[in-house]
């Protein structure tokens, strides 16, 4: 299969919209990551995303929609949700509710649990195939599985070409880790994935999959990775982190925004380098550290 690339304009939205209607997935680019986007009503085009990334079958996937009234329409939401929509819709911030027995979505999304994740994404491409699709779509980060999440096109390419027919190149993504997951449904709010933004809630869930990024082994490089290394070993590359030079640095100022964006940027570089290894400067634990660490410390399960 050909994999096209065209720029983020009307014509490739319609283009885009299209295929996805045909039930092909598409690469697409949103606040977070890229995503690969099919329709979530059709069983088919979702079982194509988990072709095309070699997926579990048991890890559920996001459901992008363009508005609130839309998300109400696929999950029963509960006050504490509909407050955390209300605040931060749209934007990077995945919520877990109830599913809906009418949502009319296909049961490979949620991988056969009651439960589905919903976000309202604010980037502009991604809210214009939703609407020019006028349909709920499924949309995981746009990479081979378990590999590291990409954040421009190339990535994409690189992991998915010749497996999707389609990317929409809207340039960088601009938050650059995938969004916040938080589970309401019912009882405490819990925090089942860190992301870009900080919720309050209780961490973590129980010993069910309820959300992607869940794995043990996520986001990898193909090579050992070491984390909170004050140094590199002859055989590493050093992705540094504020006073950690490196060979490339997450944020020379210690910018945890900034050291976000260019996370999965960097393990890139890393990947493709030279060395045998990869290493990452200690990076601070609060606020969006923790999702930075929650990403590296998944990527260096790959390997003992």
């Amino acid at each position: 299969m050909e994999t096209r690339v065209l720029p983020f304009t009307s014509e490739s939205i319609a283009e885009a919209a299209r295929l996805i209607l045909d039930g092909q997935p598409v690469a697409i680019a949103t606040e977070t990551v890229y995503g690969l986007a099919a329709d979530a009503t059709n069983a088919e085009a979702v079982a194509r995303i988990y072709k095309a990334k070699g997926r579990p079958s048991f890890n559920p996937l996001i459901v992008h929609v363009p508005d609130f009234a839309a998300a109400e329409r696929i999950g029963d939401f509960n006050s504490a949700a509909r407050a955390l929509a209300e605040e931060h819709w749209p934007g990077p911030l995945t919520l877990v509710v109830p599913l809906r027995a009418d949502s009319g979505l296909a049961a490979i999304v949620t991988a056969g649990l009651a439960t589905v994740g919903v976000r309202v994404p604010a980037h502009p491409a991604m809210q214009a195939l939703i609407r020019a699709t006028g349909r709920p779509l499924a949309a995981p980060s746009a990479n081979a599985s378990g590999s590291i999440s990409p954040t421009r096109v190339d990535h994409v390419v690189k992991s998915l070409g010749g497996r999707i027919p389609l990317v929409v190149d809207a340039g960088a993504t601009e938050r650059g880790l995938e969004s916040t997951i938080v589970a309401a449904t019912g009882g405490p709010l819990r925090l089942l994935r860190p992301g870009p933004i900080q919720i309050d809630a209780q961490i973590g869930g129980g010993e069910e999959i309820e959300a992607p990024g869940q794995l043990p082994t996520h986001y990898a490089p193909s090579k050992r990775l070491r984390l909170d290394a004050p140094a590199a070993d002859a055989d590493e590359y050093l992705i540094g982190f504020g006073d950690v030079a490196g060979d490339s640095s997450l944020s020379s100022s210690g910018d945890l925004v900034e050291a976000a964006a260019r996370l999965f940027d960097l393990l890139y570089a890393a990947d493709e380098s030279a060395r045998s290894k990869i290493a990452v400067a200690p990076v601070p634990g609060e606020g969006l550290g923790r999702a930075i660490n929650d990403r590296l410390r998944r990527a260096a399960a790959r390997r003992p």
